[in-house]
This record gives C-alpha cells, structure tokens and sequence, in this order.
C-alpha cells in the first residue's frame, strides 16, 4: 500500500497509558450536542463589543468547528484572508487561534483539486471539524486526504512528520505527521468536496469518504469505492473499507461517523449516501445492522417535495438508540424531511422492526442538523428554519419555532439553554424544557453555519468569516 507518510513517532503517543485529552465534533464519540457549561451568556453585542471578550478573522466561508482542546480554538474555512501572503489563492485552510486572546497561531492550507467544482467546491475550505487527541488532530482535507497533524504546528520548533517540503514550514504552516490519499489509494470520487469530520475509538479513526456521483448527476465514477473506512490513528494504514451503499449512492457523502457501546457492546454508525444507516463492527467493519431512513414508495431525483433523502445529518447515540434526520445539499431547497429514532439493538435489515418512533412527512423538513438530547427531550432544526423540541421517547412535539431562515448548524444544550443560529446571522437563545420560550435572539452580523460551543463561562461562536468568545462581563 502506498502511503505519503508513514511515522513511527505517534505510535508512543497513542500506546501511552495516560489517558490524552478529546476534542471532536460533538463533544464525544456519541456525538451529543450537549455540555455542562454553565453561567453561559444570553447578551452581547458585535458592533458595541459588549460581552465579546475577543474576537478573530476568518476566511469568507467558513463551516467546520470551532473546536477547543489545549489552550487553542481551530476553525475550518477559506484563504480569503490571507494570513500568510506567500499562500495565494483559493483554499482549504484550517486555522488555529489561543483560547485565551484570540492570537492567530498557525494553519493549515490546502491546494485545491485540479477536477474542479465536481471534486472540491471553489471557496467552500475545509469543512471537516477535527478530531483532535493530545497532540494530534485528524481531518478530512478538500484534497479528499486524511490528514494527521500536530496542534503545535511549527510553534514548537519541531518538524514531528517526515515532511520536509509542505506548502507552508514557516512558523505559521501545518506541521503534517501522515496523510492518507483516499482518491489515489482507493478510487475514491468525492462529490462536490470531501467533508467528513471523523471519529475514533482506541486506535482506530473512522471517515466517511465522500465517494459521490459525477459532475453530470447521472453515474458514479468509482461504485466500489469504499464508502466507510478505518485507518490507523498511529501510521494512517487502511485497517478495513466498506462499500455498503455502492452502486446505489444517490449524490454525494457528506454526513460523519458516531462511535459508541449500545447494549455493552461497540457500534460504529455511518450514514450511508443512499440514505440507510449502517451500524458496523468497529474492528472489522462487518454490518451488524442497517435501517432505510426513506418511506419504501418515494424515490430519488434532485430537488423536489416527497423525493428520496440522503443524510447529511450525524446520528446521535443516546440509551442504546440512534437518532438521525435526512436530508439533500441545501442547493436542491426545502422538501420533506424524516427524524428517526432507532432501536439500534437489531441484526441485520432492521427497517420494518426497530423503529422507536419517527417525526416527519408534513411535519419535518429536509435538515442537514444533529440533534441535542437532554433531560428527556430532544431538540432538533431543519433547513426550513424550525427548531423542534420533542420528548426522546416517544417523538411527541412539545414546541416548534420558526426562526425565518435556513439553519446549517445545529441545536447546542448547556446551562438550561438552546443555542441555535442561522443563515440570516441570527443566534436564537431558547428556554431549554418543554414550555417554549425565547429568551434572545442576536444577529452577528454574518450568516452562522456552525454551531456554538461553550466552557468555563466561554461561548464560542463562528460566524461565516469572524470567530468570537463571549462571556458576560
């Protein structure tokens, strides 16, 4: 197997018997929108700077993290700012600032594919959120690479991978321990671009490739593909490949893994681009369950009410359930959605027999948001721009607000409060429990695609082209 890289060094930091420090999309590996932060902020201002302790530029488009582990916040964007004049152009940046001021440390930046728009979406960056342990981060490129990085990058005055000649060895460039070519070592065809924010459990990392349909909409370049893979968190070595959805993609593969121990044992959960879920053994990748998230009488065609949905949603695992929404690109405009929960304690197809409960038709529209679930309620968004609370059981809506605009992210819970913004630059602020009530709604000046994160009193906002800490005075 051919590898860009191949290092010995991170194998003691994986083998250590102290316990590294997590961050991830999600929080966790089951990936639930929630946190004990409390004492969280409900006013600021962005134009007075009222509440906001720091803030930091970003790129024009911007829509992975933010993330925070090791003193330091990394956000996913574009170079429309330039933060080293040498690196021109468009392209796939992540960038990593202090916790404590906002100070720009380091970044990642990434050439664009030649293919184009069909491969990697001009100006869109990097939209993978990392998962980061100790002091290595893991994330899926524009380039359709699994990247293992170090989170000092330069700063620390060492050169941790084998790369002598990366795009950026200033004190400010990416210091790249491994990469993994998913579309030279595996034919993979990434539609659109590669976006996948992935997940581990003791050494392995798991991605979902973004394999997808042509530039026409009518073949898939490479059906056996593998559309779930696991790599070696310690050399970037292909464990095992999955090609589950195969011939029956239906556009792209934009949606991530979630990892947990549904009844004692492990599951590793991928929603596929034909819109079933699949639960997989984690060590091997062998199926242990899958689930239609799509009525059997639609089918699919792009755009269009009452058409097949794909997933761009993660699925949360939560009481040896998998709650998960469907959904198209938010180019093909608002349709039909479906919010499932699924007993994820089956074998095999377990569409017709392991539906907790399902939320959808008229009611759900397509979303592309993971779901938040505390104190028996789960709270949820579509594209359309509603906010739904319903009760994690049963599925019975308790409230529904309409926020006026699409909604990228996804509902965060901390300290009693829902956090959600939108694509108008709105973040609403909502009484978490069953009797509705907004308690704010603050415009940040520039659509929000990502989703607050909190701690320590510290909220954490990514707007499309400013990151901000607010915290009340």
């Amino acid at each position: 197997m051919k590898l860009k890289a191949l290092v010995i060094g991170c194998v003691s930091m994986i083998a250590s018997s102290v316990v590294a420090e997590e961050a991830m999309w999600g929080f966790t590996p089951e990936r639930n929108l929630v946190s004990d932060a409390k004492n969280l902020p409900t006013s600021w201002n962005v134009e007075t700077g009222e509440n906001i302790v720091w803030k930091a530029d970003l790129g024009a488009q911007s829509y992975a993290g933010p993330i925070k582990i090791g003193g330091k916040i990394f956000m996913g964007t574009n170079n429309q700012i330039a933060r080293n004049p040498k690196i021109k152009g468009d392209k796939g940046v992540i960038m990593a600032f202090r916790e404590s001021d906002g100070k720009f440390l380091w970044q990642a930046a990434h050439p664009k594919l030649p293919a184009g728009r069909v491969n990697d979406w001009p100006q869109q960056g990097v939209c993978s959120t990392p998962y980061i342990r100790g002091d290595r981060m893991y994330y899926i490129s524009n380039q359709c690479r699994v990247v293992c990085a170090d989170t000092e990058g330069f700063l620390d005055g060492e050169n941790d991978g084998p790369f002598t000649a990366e795009d950026d060895t200033s004190a400010i460039g990416v210091d790249i321990v491994w990469e993994y070519d998913m579309m030279e070592e595996l034919d993979v065809f990434p539609h659109n671009l590669a976006v996948c924010s992935p997940v581990a459990a003791g050494n392995l990392l798991f991605v979902i490739t973004a394999n997808g349909v042509d530039e026409g909409h009518i073949a898939i370049p490479s059906p056996l593909a593998p559309s779930f893979i696991a790599v070696d968190l310690n050399t970037g070595d292909l464990v095992w490949e999955k090609a589950y959805p195969g011939e029956h993609i239906l556009h792209g593969q934009w949606a991530n893994p979630a990892y947990g121990i549904i009844a004692g044992k492990p599951q590793v959960i991928c929603p596929g681009g034909d819109g079933w879920v699949y639960a997989m053994e984690p060590e091997t990748g062998d199926l242990i369950w899958k689930f239609d998230c799509n009525p059997q009488d639609v089918v699919w065609k792009l755009g269009g009410r009452g058409t097949r949905n794909a997933i761009v949603a993660t699925p949360v695992i939560y009481d040896d359930k998998v709650f998960i929404g469907v959904g198209q690109d938010p180019e093909h405009g608002e349709g039909v959605g479906h919010l499932w929960a699924i007993d994820a304690t089956g074998k095999g197809d377990v569409t017709e027999t392991h539906a907790a409960w399902h939320f959808g038709d008229e009611n759900f529209n397509r979303t592309i948001s993971t779901v938040a679930i505390r104190d028996g309620l789960l709270y949820a968004a579509d594209l359309s721009g509603f906010v739904y609370c319903l009760d994690v059981k049963t599925g019975t809506q308790h409230w529904k607000y309409d926020t006026y605009a699409a909604i990228w992210g996804s509902p965060f819970v901390a300290d009693s409060k829902v956090y959600i913004g939108d694509e108008d630059g709105d973040v609403a602020i909502l009484k978490a429990g069953t009797q509705f009530e907004l308690i704010a709604e603050i415009n940040m000046g520039s659509a929000v695609y990502t989703t607050p994160i909190a701690k320590d009193g510290m909220l954490y906002i990514g707007t499309r082209n400013t990151l901000y800490a607010i915290k009340k005075e």
